[in-house]
């Protein structure tokens, strides 16, 4: 059906020289980031006003945090909702719905969005920061983001890419170079995803931390899916091709639409949390989008600062069942700063900073092979 939609709209356009532009994929990229932010700057107020009535005391916070944290009491979360709700606006209006790749990483999203919505609604209702137990989490993440590790193999080995690609890692810095791991491929994509998703979902605990990264990452990848996604482009940069994954640009711009519609109301002082809805559901489609266009090592330098604040915890639990001392103040890494004395704002631009330059360095592995 979307297909037959798809033609017609095609057809259409013919006869309208403002509606063939739509049809460029640049043009919807701007038209998606334009819809995504609107719709969520648009829900802002009446969205944040009715949610405090509905959760009254806000999302719980942590007593042995910093002490500075005890001002944002009665703060409402699942401000997630807002971003989800202008990414899916965007994309239903902008994306090529006859495209896999997009229903893939819309799944993800989508499941990842409700799980991180059972875990913030559990916590609220029971006043507490402990929602799911991390194993209900854990598991539920593993089954959705197998699926999506089989969907995306099923069709790679369906459709005219590189023989082998689907169940090949690509190595950043050097060209032609795979490592075919056979079906294994599908627990390596679901590590990926699983692990992005909960290292965002780490890194959103100060106002506006983890948003901005999250849309440098999707700015990142919004050009890396345009070029894999581009014949000429991949031959010249040495990329492997993957047909049809340049239409992950349209998700990434309104993912960058929608954060910047939700750091409106999210810049400190936050009047709303992302909460796990968002960041859950932001991680885990990066991650999908990483796995489709075949960067997922990428992902890892992209993403670096999310990486960092999930090896801080790692790091921390470690140490401290083998020795029971702390490396850090306090874990994950930025409130280790925080407990040092840095101001909130300090530690948010300078993490900005450093997911900036990351985000930058894993665009040049295009160029540098």
């Amino acid at each position: 059906m979307f297909y037959l939609l798809y033609l017609h709209f095609a057809d259409v356009a013919k006869d309208y020289p403002l509606l063939h532009l739509i049809q460029y994929q640049t043009v919807r990229v701007g038209l998606a980031m334009v819809t995504a932010m609107i719709v969520a700057v648009a829900m802002g107020s009446r969205f944040i006003n009715w949610i405090r009535t509905k959760q009254g005391r806000g999302q719980p916070i942590r007593d042995d945090g910093p002490v500075s944290h005890l001002s944002k009491v009665g703060t409402p979360t699942m401000g997630g909702l807002m971003i989800l709700a202008g990414i899916g606006v965007a994309v239903l209006l902008w994306g090529d719905l006859t495209n896999p790749y997009i229903w893939i990483v819309s799944f993800v999203t989508a499941a990842f969005g409700v799980l991180g919505f059972i875990d913030d609604y559990a916590k609220v209702t029971k006043q507490t920061s402990a929602g799911l137990t991390s194993k209900q989490k854990l598991v539920a993440q593993v089954i959705v983001s197998v699926i999506a590790g089989v969907m995306t193999v099923a069709w790679m080995t369906y459709s005219p890419t590189s023989p082998g690609l689907e169940t090949s890692i690509a190595f950043p810095f050097f060209k032609n170079v795979l490592l075919n791991i056979g079906w294994f491929y599908v627990a390596f994509a679901a590590f990926t995803i699983v692990g992005f998703s909960n290292a965002v979902n780490l890194t959103d605990g100060l106002d506006g931390l983890a948003i901005v990264p999250v849309m440098m990452a999707a700015a990142a990848f919004g050009v890396i899916a345009y070029l894999v996604g581009n014949f000429i482009f991949s031959q010249y940069l040495g990329v492997h091709h993957v047909p049809g994954a340049g239409e992950l640009a349209i998700f990434c711009a309104a993912m960058i639409g929608g954060g910047a519609g939700f750091l409106w109301y999210n810049a400190p002082p936050a009047k709303i949390f992302m909460g796990d809805t968002g960041s859950l559901a932001l991680g885990g489609s990066l991650g999908a989008i990483a796995v489709t266009t075949k960067h997922e090592l990428v992902l890892g330098i992209v993403g670096g600062l999310f990486v960092m604040e999930a090896a801080s915890v790692m790091i921390q639990v470690g140490y401290y069942k083998l020795t029971k001392k702390r490396i850090f103040l306090m874990a994950p890494i930025h409130h280790h700063f925080e407990k040092l004395g840095w101001p909130e704002s300090t530690v948010v631009i300078r993490f900005w900073i450093i997911a900036a330059a990351l985000a930058l360095a894993g665009l040049a592995t295009l160029k540098l092979r």
